[in-house]
């Protein structure tokens, strides 16, 4: 945590005209060590000005910290005064030079001991909390703050990664961001988790927390499930309409992705209900298919990023590989549909890809390319996904099934696909560049 974020709310009980006029407030506070903030309309040159004027007093800078919210600037600075040096008049010279600038300056002084305690917080585990909705209200960052504090979390910085909002457009359901780094561990990990689903849930937002490793920034492949993942429907359930058996099959399907029937069980019997289907409705089928929301701007900027991508499904190749064609993943591992004679025989070719194969597949893509299995992302909504979810470094349950939302690793509901972007630690602002 930086000392300037632990000191900067108190910074206004000191005044830079009382540590100057008042020399026994001086004493008593300083020890070499001055806190330094600059506030007002955000210009060129403040910094330039503020530490040129330090660079005249040989002081070093222990720590640094700005941050700019609608033109308005706050600096902060944490110096260290040589001894002998004349702090007073360095304090002075400091709110002389703001002023020609119609900025502001405070002034703390920080003792040793206080200094000492700040640099004793190094080394303490860093987390990431990302909070995405369509809209973020006050009322989401009160309750989130709130739990992070009841859990001892230290809030170190606060970033929005989501676009600036059009004021004609506030009204409109769109997507926001807000990234927060927090420092300390939770006081009780699993209860916390627990506490930031049932947040989300209660506010219809989405609320990750993620240990902020080398890892976070060195994830180069992503695995998704496909039906009802990158698309908006189960292939499966498309195929048994066709074959009039709609309702029957989608019921084994519901049951199967909630983790309430055994996935290759429920997966031979749908199929074998699609036995004598004339194959040549999978075409319609295919181009009839809705990828869902942020899809194809996710995988487009994951591919520009230079993030392999894979289609790993326990559904059908023939629309895996449709899907690849569109999007340009870059493998693809399904089930494939065995056919004679123009018609779909009720079973597969091969081995059925169930959960444990799912993560087996994403083992063997991760050793192909080189990867350690923090280094992927899967994305995944059914519970025969839970086993790659579980084993990459980061498991994502896409608009997932209640069972799965409370296992994966991280969940998102109220955003599209591209939502996964801002847990990467990506801005708009830096994806829109990418054109």
């Amino acid at each position: 945590m930086s000392l300037i974020d632990i000191i900067f709310p108190h910074i206004l009980s000191y005044s830079c005209n009382n540590v100057v006029l008042n020399n026994k407030i001086w004493i008593d506070f300083v020890k070499d060590i001055l806190l330094i903030n600059v506030y007002g309309e955000d210009k060129p040159g403040v910094t330039s000005a503020v530490t040129g004027v330090l660079s005249g007093y040989n002081a070093t800078v222990l720590d640094i910290g700005q941050a700019v919210i609608h033109e308005q600037l706050n600096l902060g600075i944490l110096a260290a005064v040589p001894n002998g040096s004349k702090t007073s008049e360095l304090i002075a010279e400091v709110q002389s030079c703001v002023t020609k600038l119609a900025m502001k300056a405070k002034f703390l002084p920080i003792s040793e001991q206080r200094y000492q305690n700040w640099v004793e917080q190094q080394g303490k585990p860093r987390h990431i909390v990302t909070l995405l909705a369509r809209k973020i209200e006050a009322q989401h960052l009160a309750a989130l703050t709130a739990v992070a504090s009841s859990y001892q979390l230290n809030i170190d910085k606060i970033v929005r990664l989501s676009g600036r909002i059009n004021p004609d457009k506030s009204n409109q359901l769109g997507r926001a961001c807000i990234e927060f780094s927090v420092r300390g561990e939770a006081s009780d990990p699993q209860l916390f988790k627990k506490t930031l689903l049932e947040l989300a849930r209660q506010y219809d937002i989405d609320i990750a927390f993620q240990e902020d490793n080398i890892f976070r920034r060195s994830r180069r492949l992503v695995v998704f499930d496909m039906d009802s993942t990158l698309i908006d429907a189960e292939v499966i359930d498309e195929l048994a309409v066709e074959a009039g058996v709609g309702e029957e099959v989608a019921a084994i399907t519901e049951a199967a992705m909630q983790g309430k029937l055994d996935f290759k069980q429920s997966f031979e019997r749908r199929l074998s209900l699609l036995k004598g289907l004339d194959a040549s409705v999978l075409q319609s089928v295919a181009q009839r298919l809705q990828l869902n929301e942020g899809a194809q701007h996710l995988i487009a900027t994951l591919k520009k990023l230079g993030y392999k991508t894979a289609i790993v499904s326990g559904g059908f190749s023939f629309f895996g590989e449709y899907l690849q064609t569109i999007l340009g993943v870059d493998y693809v591992y399904a089930n494939q549909l065995d056919i004679k004679d123009g018609v779909v025989t009720g079973s597969v070719k091969g081995e059925i890809i169930d959960g444990q194969r799912k993560a087996d597949l994403l083992r063997e893509l991760a050793d192909r390319e080189g990867l350690m299995l923090e280094q992927v992302i899967a994305v995944g909504d059914g519970a025969n996904d839970l086993p790659m979810l579980d084993i990459a470094g980061l498991g994502i349950a896409f608009r997932a099934k209640p069972l799965v939302e409370a296992s994966a690793k991280q969940a998102i509901s109220s955003l599209g696909l591209d939502g996964i972007l801002y847990l990467l630690g990506y801005s708009d602002k830096d994806t829109d560049t990418l054109g």
